[in-house]
């Protein structure tokens, strides 16, 4: 039985509304990026010594990545053949990284000014373009998030047109082939633990 084109019409509006609906009421993924942005740059600009800024800004930041949207498409067709204990270890030592290279790449930015460009949004994904604005540079950063409940979750971080997560998932991909996800797992261990050394 054919459904009458004015049927099909509403039923349409109706999906699309309830989808706005949902985008409505969790917010604007700018919004909640600047809120995000904000803390940050407010954590930075502070007297504190690293030692202090650094626990906080860890908070802050981790409550807007979303670390195991971030792991799977880091290891992209690999992320299937982990077991569910190696890919904890993964977000895990992942987010750790993430952290480092993410705060290691703005903790020399203090007094600069962070614009809020524009956004690109689709279903329950969207991406936020901002920039670092210095006296000598413009900073591109940008976010691409993943709608989740009522909250706009970062997926994906591309600073100065590199994104962490393709940047990394090339480098991992080749390690797992010759020596499997164990064998990236240790090698990420490792880092992590050189990596605090040096912090």
């Amino acid at each position: 039985m054919r459904r009458p084109k004015q049927f099909t019409f509403i039923l349409s509006l109706l999906i699309a509304l309830a989808g706005f609906s949902i985008q409505a009421h969790a917010g604007n993924p700018t919004d909640q990026m600047k809120v995000t942005v904000d803390e940050v740059m407010a954590t930075l600009r502070t007297d504190a010594g690293w030692a202090q800024k650094e626990p906080l800004l860890r908070e802050v930041i981790s409550k807007r990545f979303f670390y195991r949207a971030m792991a799977q498409r880091t290891l992209a067709t690999n992320w299937k053949k982990a077991t569910d204990t190696q890919k904890q270890e993964f977000i895990d030592l992942y987010s750790e990284l993430l952290l480092f290279t993410y705060l290691d790449r703005i903790k020399a930015y203090t007094n600069e000014k962070v614009e809020f460009m524009r956004e690109k949004l689709k279903k329950r994904k969207a991406t936020v373009y901002t920039q670092i604005v210095t006296e000598t540079a413009n900073i591109p950063i940008n976010y691409k998030l993943l709608l989740t409940g009522d909250k706009w979750l970062v997926y994906d971080v591309i600073i100065e047109e590199v994104s962490l997560v393709s940047n990394y998932r090339s480098t991992y991909k080749e390690i797992v082939k010759k020596d499997g996800i164990d064998g990236l797992l240790k090698q990420m261990r490792d880092k992590n633990q050189e990596l605090t050394a040096s912090g």
